[in-house]
């Protein structure tokens, strides 16, 4: 096990390990250009995708409104949930804090051991278990807690496995190895896995392709986190660009899937909401490449899927959150938006969220400076909740529109909890009785407009010829900035002798835009509301299919039932491609004729095949995305092992929306359904988009008109 990196030495006895930390990220030039890199190209890509979602604010009040549904009635959706869940055969464990999670995990494992085909047989009392990202396993430090009881543990998403090879945390909830540049990567192969040093980026992502293979397929267990659980059909739905999330859950032969209690959703409708949402701020993209839902293990005769799994449902304090004034923090779609968007994680990342003993924070920026003091103590991590200027970016960006700031300074005044409990907060005796101080002046208009003249004639005595003002360093503001000097006169002042005609003025305009919205309002036709619009003539469907598929790096080609076997031959020959995964049922399409031709069809369990053929449930217009389900004959790691994926796709499979492809019954009632939109494709390092990681490094859709 790689030993953790040492903190930084306080620069003085007064330090706490916080400020510690901050000074040594504001001081590495390294980690300043990564995050200065990550936050550039996160913003550029959140606007452009949210430009193609006009009604995105409409949508974003929505998700507000259902996740507060779910908050306030959640022992009602939960009870509904583990039901569904239930029934569909999947094993349901509720843990009400991290060390009955983690005993749990140890339980299914030592119960999977001694089951035949189970795992671990080849290693002993060892287990391998292969993990796609979850930050509730790191809540919890699942991966310490494993390694203690003699088991191996291999984080598989790029950025995880990067951070876990140098013995630290994830360094942000989207990408984990964001403070990180190539050439630290490339040092970092070198010494652990023995290549020669690189720092050209696919060639590392090949590294670590080659070497996550073996581990997806000998894993004894697969561990994953869960984004949305569905409670009107229990169904489970992990989202993920590199298709390691698709990996931990359909190659070992146990899936372990653990879920913080407040990740529901009432219906597939509102996920397809949330998902509308959720990629768009993560990432910048209209869905992620993966999108699974699992309904159920693997089902008679599937060949492919987990045959066991198992759902842990965590509390760790969240009911107690749910109660408290910090309850719209488990609104919370973990998009990552808010720490791209806060200036202060820009400048410091996550690393430098640490609690009062100097142990990183699961959950850095300001959700995590929220969640968590609010999950895991606020004598221990309220301090988190100083490293922000509440300036609202973090509120603008958030897509379910939570009022962070104000989450914010209920955490500093530790008025979320009760009573006896508000003296963890981290501020000192002297701040507490200048914030009582503040308070009352800042209530009273008169005593408000006194003080400021009383400030300004200080400082302009003091420093008549600077515009800024240096305060004592016991305010701690002194400490790294000026105090910009009072103005002469008060706003309130100013603002005051303006002229009668401007104020007036400003009135007339304020009340004509008022009318002019209005009248835009009453005028908007009922097609537009929200998630409503006709759908469109089947060849625009088609060619917006198409459009969107090449945006996100698929190549479409037209064809015809009779062209098609001789048009996919000319196209495997051109690859020197012999042998395939193929489904047994594919429009248009006939096996049998393949192998006519020469072509070998190979099991589903050859890891090496060069190609996968497979048909699907239906395709998706706005998006480019194809879905497809798992069915006797129909095996999944057609699309996820090799390194070609070709699709075929008849022109009446095509619908508009992601709520239409949800509404279809074979998508519902199907064990595994997987939305694949693009080939696999990662941005971990030095967010350099890089195609082909875990998944296929192609996609080629043949569209059947």
């Amino acid at each position: 096990m790689i030993a953790t990196p040492s903190p930084p030495t306080p620069t003085n006895m007064n330090d706490s390990p916080f400020r510690t930390h901050i000074r040594a990220a504001l001081a590495d030039d390294n980690l300043q250009m990564a995050l200065d890199a990550n936050a550039e190209r996160r913003s550029s890509g959140r606007t452009a995708a949210f430009a193609s979602l006009p009604d995105w604010p409409a949508r974003r009040q929505r998700a507000h409104a259902v996740r507060a549904e779910v908050i306030g009635h959640l022992e009602e959706y939960l009870t509904a949930f583990c039901t569904k869940v239930v029934e569909n055969a999947i094993e349901v464990h509720r843990a009400s804090d991290a060390a009955q999670a983690i005993q749990l995990v140890l339980e299914i494992a030592e119960a999977a051991r001694h089951t035949p085909g189970g795992g671990g047989d080849a290693r002993g009392s060892q287990m391998l278990f292969a993990k796609s990202k979850s930050m509730v396993s790191e809540e919890i430090e699942l991966n310490r807690a494993l390694e203690r009881h003699g088991h191996r543990v291999v984080e598989t998403d790029l950025g995880e496995y990067i951070v876990q090879l140098r013995g630290e945390k994830p360094a942000h909830i989207i990408t984990p190895a964001v403070h990180l540049q190539r050439r630290q990567v490339g040092e970092l192969f070198e010494e652990k896995l023995g290549i020669k040093y690189t720092d050209d980026i696919p060639a590392l992502t090949a590294v670590a392709r080659r070497v996550l293979r073996e581990v997806f397929l000998t894993a004894d267990v697969g561990v994953s986190g869960v984004n949305f659980g569905v409670a009107e059909t229990g169904t489970l739905c992990i989202v993920t660009n590199e298709g390691n999330g698709r990996m931990v859950t359909t190659m070992p032969p146990v899936h372990i899937a653990l879920m913080g209690m407040e990740r529901l959703v009432p219906t597939l409708d509102d996920l397809a909401l949330m998902l509308s949402l959720l990629p768009r701020s993560a990432t910048g993209q209209k869905l992620s490449v993966y999108t699974q839902l699992i309904h159920s293990p693997r089902r008679l005769p599937e060949v492919d899927g987990a045959t066991r799994r198992h759902l842990i449902i965590l509390d760790n304090g969240r009911s107690r959150l749910s109660r408290s004034g910090l309850r719209e923090a488990l609104y919370c779609i973990r998009c990552g938006a808010c720490l791209n968007a806060c200036p202060v994680f820009r400048e410091i990342g996550g690393h430098a969220y640490v609690g009062a003993g100097g142990e990183p924070a699961p959950y850095p920026g300001p959700i995590g400076s929220i969640v968590s003091p609010g999950l895991l103590g606020l004598s221990e991590f309220g301090q988190l909740a100083q490293a922000s200027s509440l300036c609202g970016a973090c509120k603008d960006a958030c897509p379910v529109d939570i009022d962070l700031p104000k989450l914010l300074t209920r955490v500093r005044a530790g008025a979320w909890l009760a009573p006896a409990s508000r003296s963890g907060t981290g501020l000192s005796a002297l701040s507490r009785i200048g914030l009582l101080a503040y308070g009352a002046i800042g209530t009273s208009p008169w005593l408000f407009g006194i003080s400021q003249r009383l400030a300004a004639l200080g400082a302009w005595t003091l420093s008549p010829r600077s515009e800024w003002m240096r305060l004592p360093s016991f305010t701690g503001w002194g400490l790294s900035k000026d105090f910009p000097r009072p103005a002469r006169r008060p706003f309130r002042a100013r603002w005051d002798s303006r002229q009668p005609a401007a104020a007036a003025q400003d009135t007339a305009v304020k009340y004509a835009a008022e009318a002019n919205q209005n009248r835009h309002t009453a005028a908007a036709p009922a097609a537009q509301s929200i998630g409503i619009s006709p759908p469109p003539p089947r060849a625009e469907a088609i060619d917006r299919f198409i459009l969107e598929l090449r945006a996100v790096g698929g190549l479409a080609r037209r064809s015809t039932i009779h062209r098609l076997p001789s048009e996919l031959m000319a196209f495997l020959r051109e690859r020197s491609i012999e042998a395939v995964l193929a489904w047994d049922h594919i429009p248009g399409l006939d096996p049998a004729m393949l192998m006519q031709a020469g072509l070998r069809i190979v099991p589903s369990t050859s890891p090496d095949v060069p190609a996968g053929i497979t048909g699907c449930a239906c395709a998706i217009a706005e998006t480019g995305t194809l879905v497809l389900t798992a069915r006797a004959g129909q095996p999944m790691t057609a699309s996820l092992l090799p390194e070609v994926h070709v699709a075929i796709v008849s022109a009446d499979q095509i619908v508009w929306t992601l709520e239409a492809a949800l509404k279809l019954p074979e998508v519902r009632q199907s064990s595994a359904t997987v939305l694949i939109t693009g080939p696999s494709r990662t941005a971990d390092i030095e967010m350099t988009l890089t195609i082909g990681v875990h998944g296929p490094r192609e996609l080629v859709v043949y569209i059947l008109e």
